[in-house]
């Protein structure tokens, strides 16, 4: 597939015109500079992405946190109804702590004003309410801060950017740095909604492909791109004089971090910027290594931090079954499904192959499913994740790294068709929680059931039972009335 780029009068540069639903992520990290062409990077994506496949598809699926954060914006068509805390760390803990229940109380021009409420947002989400009074202060304050997808937090920073923009100054003067190529789209489409009644303020994108003549200065008041075609812009090619930068933003900083290269470059850009620049750094994780970065990055920060919500076991049954083979699983599978009705179920396999082989499996036996592995192209996920919410079909069949943050309200069974391990064989009982914990949500109780099919993995199960506290009951699959009083 080849990406077309076309003249926007807007920009006066070139953008972007192929839809959201196209897009396709690139596997390979941006090099520094621009690339010749927009077609030339996406076949060599393409390139890569074929001979990925053609190694062993036994493999475990690898995160790739750059797509999962697209995958995320994707499928999500509103805020998600976050029940986090959020926990604030002021620089001055003797400032007064603002937070706002409205836009109105934020005093922003009326034309952006109107663009919040024609983008569907009429009240500030928990972030924002924190987060905003924040970033439109005067003098500008530094925030480093946490939030998931859906929560509002590109929409707040772009409101910041929009706000803080002289449109008189034909010059850049915020700068957006995203991981990817497809993210900086995302971003961009956000922008130019917000700004849809602010048509002074213009935008461009320093992203592959995006030439321009060399010895011109860029008149668009916002760039948005990826750390090395940005970095490129700054220095090598000095596109942007980066002294006259207001805002500065890095988002995404974990899916950042992850990329080689990424970190290096976004730090050389912020080094070249004025001290009274405004520094606003995201993530939806924060590990060490995520915080070492913000701290290198943002100096004196205000901090935004979501509690972590205590996800429980107490509302959930949990069950194992022993079987000799995957064969053995599929029976067992096949007589839980003969006993008892199941609304619908997520059933995690450990690799691709498995779960291919599970999903035909189960469609021979007349089954309605699903099945999402890391192969496939963020679009073509995002669709089949939308087919279950809608109840198109009843079982999704998946690997661990392609479920992270799909929450789906009918799913009344999980079924680990193989343990959740770590790199090292260990268990991983994050993800075991987080798995079977989509099973007991919305105040409902739910059903979990593990497969066991070998002296290993009924030592992972008995080391899980450990970490939690909490007993794994033996199910035996061939006894119809255990079977049925399981969901009673």
């Amino acid at each position: 597939m080849s990406y077309h780029l076309v003249f926007c009068p807007r920009c006066h540069l070139l953008r972007s015109s192929f839809p959201i639903g196209s897009l396709q992520i690139k596997e390979k990290p941006e090099e520094n500079g621009t690339a010749s062409n927009a077609t030339d990077s996406s076949s060599t994506a393409a390139k890569s992405e074929a001979e990925g496949e053609n190694k062993s598809t036994d493999e475990d699926d690898k995160e790739d946190k750059a797509a999962q954060s697209l995958l995320n914006k994707l499928i999500r068509n509103n805020l998600v109804n976050n029940t986090n805390q959020v926990e604030v760390l002021q620089k001055d803990p003797n400032s007064p702590l603002y937070s706002v229940k409205s836009f109105e109380e934020l005093r922003l021009k009326p034309q952006l004003l109107q663009g919040v409420y024609g983008m569907g947002f009429n009240r500030p989400s928990k972030i924002q309410e924190t987060a905003l009074p924040m970033m439109l202060a005067e003098p500008p304050q530094n925030l480093i801060a946490q939030s998931q997808s859906g929560t509002g937090k590109t929409a707040a920073f772009v409101l910041a950017m929009l706000s803080h923009v002289d449109p008189n100054n034909r010059y850049p003067q915020c700068l957006c740095v995203s991981p990817t190529y497809e993210l900086a789209l995302q971003t961009g489409k956000v922008i130019e909604q917000m700004g849809k009644h602010y048509p002074e303020v213009r935008l461009v994108y320093a992203i592959r492909g995006n030439k321009l003549q060399r010895g011109s200065k860029l008149q668009e008041q916002i760039v948005i791109g990826t750390p090395g075609t940005m970095l490129d812009w700054c220095s090598k090619f000095k596109f942007i004089d980066p002294k006259k930068i207001k805002v500065f933003v890095l988002d995404e900083a974990d899916v950042m971090i992850a990329t080689q290269g990424h970190q290096d470059q976004s730090i050389r850009i912020q080094r070249m910027l004025p001290k009274n620049c405004q520094m606003l750094l995201f993530s939806a994780t924060f590990e060490e290594t995520v915080w070492n970065f913000a701290q290198r990055i943002v100096p004196d920060p205000n901090i935004i931090k979501l509690k972590r919500e205590e996800e429980t076991l107490d509302t959930i049954k949990q069950y194992y079954v022993l079987c000799n083979s995957k064969e053995e699983k599929f029976q067992a599978l096949c007589n839980i499904y003969g006993a008892i009705t199941i609304a619908q179920a997520m059933i995690f396999c450990h690799t691709r192959k498995t779960a291919g082989w599970l999903a035909g499996e189960l469609s021979r036996e007349g089954h309605q499913v699903a099945l999402l592995s890391g192969e496939m192209q963020v679009e073509q996920r995002a669709a089949v994740i939308e087919r279950f919410r809608d109840g198109k079909e009843k079982v999704l069949v998946t690997t661990n790294v392609c479920a992270r943050g799909i929450d789906v309200e009918q799913v009344s069974v999980v079924i680990n068709f193989d343990l959740p391990v770590d790199k090292d064989g260990n268990p991983d009982n994050e993800t075991y929680l987080h798995r079977i914990g989509r099973t007991g949500r919305f105040g409902k109780r739910g059903l979990a059931i593990n497969m066991v099919d070998s002296k290993m993995s009924m030592n992972i199960l008995n080391r899980i039972q450990e970490h939690f506290n909490k007993k794994i009951e033996k199910l035996d699959t061939d006894d119809l009335d255990e079977i049925e009083k399981i969901a009673s």
